[in-house]
């Protein structure tokens, strides 16, 4: 039990105690005016009753406020977890894309070879040096996004730390 409930039980033990020892101090008729007119009633008992009211007006309040923060919480999270699977599959296409034009240009990098090894020695040593940028072109790509993803897992803290 929580440390408000416990004191809330204990406001009103205190409460519940006062009412009895003074219960004919409360029910002592009194006159009352209306504005409009006069009543004669308790005035303790129509207070307690005030008081009552307002109480569970407050409650009323309390849940109202906290049921609207936990659909607000939950719709939220829904949100996040579509985000999270758009971001995600979008990565996966970025790296499916890459791996595409990677593939590409090795094909016409090894045609390219190909050719320049049977023909003169400056096509094959030009297509050795475009191969050689296009896989550290690659390796510095791959590089960056193994980065980032270790980021995004630090972030999140799904990396031990130090790492």
């Amino acid at each position: 039990m929580s440390l408000r409930a416990v004191l809330l039980l204990v406001v009103f033990a205190i409460l519940a105690i006062f009412v009895i020892v003074n219960w004919p101090a409360f029910t002592t008729p009194a006159t009352l005016s209306l504005l409009v007119g006069t009543v004669e009633a308790p005035l303790g008992i129509v207070m307690l009753a005030l008081t009552g009211a307002l109480a569970l007006v407050f409650l009323a309040y309390a849940f109202w406020l906290q049921a609207t923060v936990l659909l607000e919480t939950r719709r939220t999270t829904r949100e996040l977890a579509a985000q999270r699977q758009l971001a995600d599959q979008a990565e996966a296409s970025r790296f499916t894309e890459l791996r595409t034009a990677l593939d590409a240009r090795f094909d016409r990098l090894e045609a390219a070879a190909r050719a320049g090894t049977a023909g003169d020695g400056a096509a094959g040593a030009r297509a050795r040096d475009d191969l050689r940028d296009t896989i550290e072109h690659a390796v510095n790509g791959l590089a960056a996004q193994i980065a980032e993803l270790d980021d995004r897992l630090a972030q999140r803290g799904l990396l031990p730390p130090g790492r």
